[in-house]
C-alpha cells in the first residue's frame, strides 16, 4: 500500500523490443527523441522590437518611373 509520500514505480520511457543497440545508438536515439520533443522548456518572452530590426524597412520599395523620369534623373538634386 502506498502513503500519500511514496509514489508507484514509473514506467520506462524507452523499452528497447527487439535487437541488442550499443551504448552509442541509445545515447544517438535518446538525443534525437529529446530534440523532436521540443525541449519542453516556457518560450521566451518576446520583449520591445527595435525599429533597426524591422525586415520590411530594408526592403525597397518599387520604382515607377513617370513622365520625364529618364530626364529628371540626370539633373542635380
Amino acid at each position: 500500500m502506498t502513503g500519500p509520500e511514496e509514489e508507484a514505480p514509473a514506467r520506462p520511457v524507452l523499452r528497447i523490443v527487439r535487437g541488442d543497440p550499443s551504448p552509442e545508438e541509445l545515447a544517438a536515439l535518446t538525443a534525437v527523441l529529446a530534440a523532436a520533443s521540443g525541449g519542453g522548456g516556457a518560450e521566451p518572452e518576446a520583449g520591445p522590437t527595435s525599429v533597426w530590426t524591422e525586415r520590411s524597412a530594408l526592403v525597397r520599395r518599387p520604382v515607377h518611373p513617370g513622365p520625364g523620369a529618364w530626364r529628371a534623373s540626370a539633373l542635380p538634386r
